[in-house]
C-alpha cells in the first residue's frame, strides 16, 4: 500500500480529490497541520464526493508526528527542483509520496529532512510554475501503483 503525505495543504478541493484518489487506489492519505480549511468545508466534501468513508485518512499535528505514525522506510519528496524523474523511481509498498502546499511547495526544512530518500519531479514544459497538487499526486500514485501491478485492483 502506498502512502500519500500532504504537508500543510491549503485548498480544500485538492485534498477532497486526494481523498477520492486514496479511496480508489487503496493508498493512505496523511495530512500535516496546519490545514488551510476545515473538514466541514463544502469544497472538500464536494471534491471527495461519497468517498470519504472509503479512504484511509490521518491528520498529524506536525511532520514529526507524521513520521512517528508512518515509520517510513522511504520517502519521496515531490518538488519542481527534484533530481529524479518520478518514472525512474522503483516504488515499493509502504513508500511515502510527499507533496507540499499549493502556494509554495515543500519548505526547505521538509526537503532536507533525513527521512527523505529522494527529491522527485514530474516533467513539465520549461517556464511553467507547477502542476496542480491533486493532479501531481494522481500522476505519482498511478505510476507507483502501475509498477506494483495495480495490486488490489479488481479485474
Amino acid at each position: 500500500m502506498l502512502r500519500i503525505l500532504f504537508h500543510t495543504p491549503e485548498i480544500p478541493g485538492n485534498t477532497g480529490n486526494a481523498i477520492r484518489l486514496a479511496a480508489v487506489t487503496g493508498a493512505e492519505l496523511h495530512l500535516v497541520e496546519p490545514l488551510g480549511f476545515g473538514f466541514e468545508d463544502a469544497q472538500l466534501r464536494r471534491a471527495g464526493l461519497d468517498y470519504h468513508d472509503l479512504a484511509v485518512l490521518s491528520v498529524h499535528r506536525d511532520l514529526s508526528a507524521a513520521w512517528a505514525a508512518l515509520a517510513p522506510e522511504r520517502v519521496f519528496a515531490f518538488t519542481t527542483g527534484g533530481e529524479v524523474v518520478h518514472t525512474e523511481v522503483a516504488y515499493r509498498p509502504g513508500d511515502v509520496l510527499m507533496f507540499g502546499p499549493e502556494s509554495v511547495g515543500l519548505p526547505a526544512d521538509a526537503l532536507a529532512d533525513p527521512h527523505v530518500t529522494a527529491r522527485v519531479r514530474i516533467p513539465m514544459l520549461p517556464a511553467r510554475r507547477s502542476l496542480n497538487l491533486a493532479n501531481s499526486a494522481s500522476i505519482a500514485v498511478y505510476e507507483a501503483w502501475r509498477q506494483l501491478g495495480f495490486e488490489g485492483a479488481g479485474g
